[in-house]
């Protein structure tokens, strides 16, 4: 009977440490990579029809799945709206240039999700961007201008560190220096 004992707590051991790992993966805590790179569970929340984005386009709470957290992204557009800042998004993967001080950026796959920005949100920009390697502060309307002036294959080049509020608002773009 003590074998059997053994058997099931050992059984239950694993399970809880299987478990450990996987919130600690998905929490972002270690390396930074986790959160940056953890799946998006509703890249298209559904919506009753009385709930709508400021577009017009469906929307629900479902619709903010990274509130509260830091992703590392890929923008594929920008747009300005009822003087409200939009972001079209997909999480990403960076990984350090083996040759320069810079980063590689590992494109995401999947849909894009639109997002919106905080009207105080930090901008920080660095080349490609930006007008230097360091990072250096914009508003929110050039950093649209800027975006939308790269073709789509440049745009998929640069990564960005954003930081979201509590209801899913950008607070902080910062691109990443890719030379």
């Amino acid at each position: 009977m003590r074998v059997s004992h053994r058997r099931a707590a050992v059984r239950c051991l694993t399970a809880l440490a299987l478990s450990l790992v996987a919130l600690i993966g998905c929490s972002g805590e270690g390396d930074g990579q986790a959160a940056a790179t953890a799946p998006v569970t509703s890249a298209t929340p559904s919506a009753s029809a009385d709930e709508t984005a400021p577009d017009g386009t469906s929307a629900s709470p479902s619709a903010a799945p990274w509130a509260g957290t830091k992703q590392f992204v890929q923008i594929e557009d920008a747009r300005t709206g009822d003087g409200q800042t939009y972001l079209s998004v997909r999480p990403a993967q960076k990984k350090a240039h083996t040759q320069f001080e810079a980063w590689v950026i590992v494109p995401g796959e999947g849909p894009y999700t639109e997002v919106p920005m905080a009207e105080d949100a930090k901008v920080l920009l660095s080349v490609p961007l930006g007008d230097e390697k360091h990072a250096s502060s914009y508003s929110q309307a050039e950093f649209v201008s800027r975006l939308t002036a790269q073709s789509s294959s440049a745009r998929s080049l640069v990564g960005y560190d954003l930081s979201f509020d509590g209801e899913g608002r950008v607070t902080r773009l910062q691109s990443l220096y890719t030379p």
